[in-house]
């Protein structure tokens, strides 16, 4: 069992039971899954698609999906069809796993880490976040970075509001700014 799993049902459901004054344990917030997606421009040759789909399998521990356009933009040079990004969902074990290597080993990376912004959330219970640099994660080797790689990972959560989600992700030891 993944060290955020144990810790998600030791420490965090009593205490947000608790804090949001829940009487059922099915209302508990919980997380159900995380996405990362990447947009790969239309104009970047095929080795950058290669070399990001390496990179997500590498953080992800799985393959990600190709996204493909649905339609025709004269102004963006895309035609229905072309691939256009990279996708992929994290649930149960290894969604624990990426959380925990997110939170303490690739934050602390960051030079100048003030936190991650409140800004985030969707006034649904879910949280988005921008990592401009996959050379934070310490699976990405450095040396074979050709192409800068930014990823969005989107933290879906059961919570109804963003505060309940917010109290979720505090007690994950997310470290929002102050």
């Amino acid at each position: 069992m993944p060290d955020m799993k144990k810790k998600y049902n030791d420490e965090v459901r009593p205490a947000l039971q608790a804090k949001l004054g829940l009487k059922n344990v099915m209302e508990i917030p919980k997380l159900t899954k995380i996405v990362i997606s990447t947009g790969i421009g239309s104009k970047m040759e095929k080795d950058a698609f290669a070399e990001a789909r390496t990179h997500i399998t590498a953080l992800a521990g799985q393959a990600p999906v190709v996204c493909k356009s649905r339609k025709n933009i004269a102004n963006f040079k895309l035609r229905a069809g072309q691939s256009v990004g990279l996708m992929v969902t994290l649930r149960g074990d290894r969604m624990y796993q990426f959380l925990d290597r997110l939170v303490h080993n690739a934050f602390p990376r960051i030079r100048d880490f003030r936190g991650i912004p409140k800004k985030g959330f969707d006034h649904v219970g879910n949280y988005n976040l921008g990592v401009p640099d996959v050379s934070i994660f310490t699976e990405i080797d450095l040396d074979k970075i050709k192409y800068p790689l930014g990823i969005n990972v989107t933290f879906v959560t059961t919570a109804k509001t963003d505060a309940a989600a917010k109290e979720l992700l505090a007690m994950m030891d997310f470290p929002f700014a102050k």
